[in-house]
């Protein structure tokens, strides 16, 4: 596939990181692909750091759904990449994508977490296994697919958590993602924060009640 990449980055209060995950995606830009910010209602000056680095900075109602429809709305490139903003793209990640939904309709890359901890290795490989087995990929695996089918599906379900797996098992029906062996360097925070173990126990109920049926609104309270 040929064409220009469009890159959605939706942002909450990212000050203290915004101006790295912009500065790592200047190459893309002065390759002709565009970088989309969309903030949803930061108050710590976000909007006004990205506004230099990025071709577009847009205000969105709070939720990363919601954000990243928005972004995707507003863009004029062939395909889509979603990238939170502290997730780093892997060196040329332009043309493994363009590369990749030339064979693949969507796809996604393998994860590293910024994180000497062995445990935290682990959790980044069995992300990356669990993903290829199941076909279903995680927000923190900078998601991309072709625009056409983006929108012809409508986007993201606006729903406050699992958004990425929602969408990947839309997407699962159109084709088999694009599984990268290529790694984004993804923030280990959350999980050194909250405890690997605790983090990774958490999120698999998590989603598990989600594949039971339940509320999205509910497991966002039960996540933050």
């Amino acid at each position: 596939m040929s064409g220009r990449i469009s890159v959605v980055v939706p942002t909450l209060n990212e000050a203290q990181g915004i101006l790295a995950c912009l500065d790592a995606l200047a190459p893309l830009r002065a390759r002709g692909h565009e970088l989309i910010v969309v903030d949803g209602g930061s108050d710590d000056g976000t909007p006004e750091l990205a506004r230099p680095r990025a071709d577009r900075v847009l205000a969105a109602p709070c939720g990363r759904a919601r954000q990243m429809n928005a972004g995707a709305r507003d863009a004029a490139g062939d395909a889509l990449v979603f990238l939170h903003a502290d997730v780093r793209l892997p060196q040329g990640a332009d043309g493994m994508v363009l590369e990749a939904l030339a064979a693949r309709p969507w796809g996604r890359f393998d994860v590293r977490l910024d994180s000497s901890r062995a445990l935290l290795g682990l959790v980044g490989g069995m992300m990356n296994l669990r993903s290829r087995l199941t076909g279903i990929a995680t927000g923190d695996q900078a998601l991309f697919v072709r625009r056409e089918l983006f929108e012809r599906l409508g986007g993201y379900a606006e729903i406050p958590l699992m958004e990425d797996v929602e969408l990947s098992s839309r997407l699962r029906r159109a084709g088999r993602p694009a599984c990268l062996r290529a790694r984004v360097l993804a923030s280990a925070r959350r999980w050194e924060a909250r405890g690997a173990l605790r983090t990774v126990v958490l999120m698999w109920r998590l989603r598990l009640a989600y594949f039971l049926g339940a509320d999205p609104a509910r497991l966002a309270e039960r996540y933050r």
